[in-house]
């Protein structure tokens, strides 16, 4: 019941506009969003497709890949699908356009009072929030090397320009020795129940010591005293089980589908 009751709630909650708050431009294109952020990237999302047929599907595809071809600025651009929707020939449209499918991650959604418990950490480890240019660097290039991409300024530049928006956002660190070990951000959506959990990432070698989900209880204790009692996450297979044992539950799947110019 709890699985079908979120799924409801992220459907109608989260599939709006408050899925891209920071995006500089939001065209409508049939059921689909067409955003546009700073740095050159595109993202598409809905609530649903509106049971399109995989003709009309292949149609609405071939109209994104047009709008932002004709966009020089949009480098790449994230195509957001979501495993329960109805969208018959999706992956087929969007592989034929050039776009590429990521892996699957799971949508976690939890109640935040479940997840807001003390957690201890190792001794000489520290939980704090940051803001400063230096750290919100320190933060990207440590998750940069731990998802595997190379160490680049673009995530860094755009947590800046976030922070100053002043939307809520949060950037979460634990720290040891001076170095940030492990990373996470909260976004409280406005109008909703949710905050998301997003980015987290800890250095292999501090892994399995219970870092990542102090880390999570003190975002979702943040995020009940902003008056959010839901938190939801896309998350990877390495972090799905520590969600679940913090009691949030898997209701549906995501895929990103990636294009490049």
């Amino acid at each position: 019941m709890d699985a079908h009751r979120y799924l409801a709630a992220y459907d109608a909650q989260l599939r709006t506009d408050a899925e891209t708050p920071s995006a500089s431009e939001v065209v409508a294109r049939g059921p689909l969003r067409l955003a546009t952020y700073e740095g050159g990237r595109g993202f598409v999302t809905y609530r649903d497709l509106g049971g399109a047929d995989a003709a009309a599907i292949e149609r609405l595809v071939a109209e994104v890949v047009a709008h932002y071809v004709a966009r020089p600025d949009i480098t790449r651009v994230e195509w957001k699908t979501r495993g329960h929707d109805h969208a018959p020939g999706l992956h087929e449209a969007l592989t034929a356009h050039g776009f590429v499918p990521d892996e699957p991650e799971s949508i976690m959604i939890g109640a935040a009072r479940l997840l807001a418990v003390d957690v201890p950490v190792p001794d000489g480890v520290g939980l704090r929030t940051v803001t400063a240019e230096a750290d919100v660097r320190a933060m990207t290039a440590m998750q940069d090397r731990v998802f595997g991409d190379p160490v680049s300024e673009v995530d860094a530049d755009a947590l800046l320009r976030r922070l100053a928006l002043r939307d809520g956002m949060e950037l979460w660190v634990a720290e040891a020795g001076g170095q940030v070990i492990c990373a996470g951000r909260l976004e409280p959506v406005p109008g909703t129940e949710f905050a998301g959990i997003w980015g987290g990432a800890t250095l292999p070698e501090w892994r399995g010591r219970g870092i990542y989900r102090a880390l999570t209880a003190a975002r979702a204790r943040s995020a009940l005293r902003l008056g959010r009692t839901l938190i939801h996450s896309d998350s990877t297979e390495a972090s799905r089980p520590i969600l679940e044992r913090s009691g949030m539950v898997k209701v549906s799947t995501t895929t990103p589908y990636r294009w490049e110019r």
